[in-house]
Parts: structure tokens; C-alpha cells; sequence
């Protein structure tokens, strides 16, 4: 094992409630060993990456009730290409050789599910997702 992988696998939080068991398909067994840590260590990053992206897009995301904003949430991943792409990239840099090796074989597949993932992640954290403190003045 050479130092990268070994430094990307360690710094990966366990999920203990992930199961792994011989009946489920490589493409869970990839979400739930590679993804779902990637995506929790990440988890901050991502809030600060949607802030980010709710701030260009004039900040209209925080006037929403609740409801709305995860259908912001939802149609922001769903659609807007640019922003997926960057929310993929933020999981796939993390990835070692052999993990992104694998990702290849289905990406299309292991992508959908990570953007679920990510989604479910922002949406949980929504009330963490106000407007930031210098935009509140304006």
C-alpha cells in the first residue's frame, strides 16, 4: 500500500451503521465502504460549498420556507451540470487508485448514487444553511 492510500483510508470516519455482508452488490458495497465516509468527512465542505452556490445565485435560496429549499436543493444537483461535476469532485478526489479504478467500471451508476447522498446530506443539514452573516446587512 503506498502512503497516499494509506493516508486517505485513515482519515475516512467509520460508519457503524453501514452494513457490508456477501448478498449486496458491488455498487453498495461501494456506496456504503467509499462514499458515504468520503461524503461525512466532507460534510462541511459541502454546507460551505452550497452556501457558495445559493450566494451566486443571489441569494434567493434563503427568503424559501423549508419545503422550497429542498427543492432548491434537489433541482441545484439535478440540473445545474457544473455544480454536480464539483460536488463529484469533492468525493472522487478522495478516492484512492484502486477505489477510482473501480468507480470507473459503473460510474454512471456509483455517480447517482453519490448524489443522493449528497443531497439527503445537505437537505439534514439545512437549518445549518442561512445566510451568511455579511450578506444579512445587505
Amino acid at each position: 500500500m503506498n502512503t497516499r492510500q494509506i493516508n486517505l483510508e485513515s482519515i475516512r470516519p467509520e460508519i457503524s451503521s453501514a452494513t457490508i455482508n456477501d448478498t449486496m452488490s458491488s455498487d453498495e458495497r461501494f456506496q456504503n465502504l467509499v462514499i458515504r465516509p468520503i461524503v461525512k468527512l466532507q460534510n462541511d465542505l459541502f454546507n460551505e460549498v452550497f452556501k457558495n452556490y445559493a450566494n451566486k445565485h443571489k441569494g434567493a435560496f434563503y427568503d424559501l420556507s423549508i419545503e422550497k429549499r429542498i427543492h432548491y436543493i434537489e433541482n441545484a444537483i439535478q440540473k445545474d451540470i457544473k455544480f454536480r461535476n464539483s460536488l463529484k469532485g469533492i468525493v472522487i478526489g478522495l478516492f484512492t487508485v484502486d477505489e477510482y479504478k473501480l468507480y470507473i467500471q459503473n460510474s454512471s451508476a456509483l455517480n447517482k448514487r453519490m448524489m443522493q447522498i449528497v443531497k439527503e446530506r445537505l437537505i439534514s443539514n439545512i437549518q445549518l444553511l442561512e445566510r451568511p452573516e455579511f450578506l444579512k446587512a445587505v
